[in-house]
């Protein structure tokens, strides 16, 4: 049995050529660095001409973070197992 409104090949391709993935668009930072348009810069945490990410204080806070997590694994004997398993690899 046939469906009554059935659409055909050349339609349906028609619909799903706009399906196609683009690539990434990039734009260059002040720094050198590439970045995407419209978003801060995430070498140099500036935009448009200002810096609206502290790059410092938030490396602070990220390395705060490892070192508490880092601590907390090894308190809990579950850094010793991870150090186990990567030395078998």
């Amino acid at each position: 049995m046939v469906v009554r409104m059935r659409r055909n090949r050349s339609q349906t391709a028609k619909r799903r050529s706009h399906h196609a993935i683009s690539g990434v668009q990039t734009a260059k930072c002040g720094c050198g660095a590439l970045r995407r348009p419209h978003r801060a810069c995430p070498e140099c945490g500036t935009y448009n001409g200002r810096v609206v990410v502290d790059m410092v204080a938030r490396a602070k806070r990220d390395s705060r973070r490892t070192s508490r997590k880092q601590k907390e694994l090894r308190e809990s004997g579950q850094a010793v197992e991870k150090e186990k398993e990567t030395a078998k690899a």
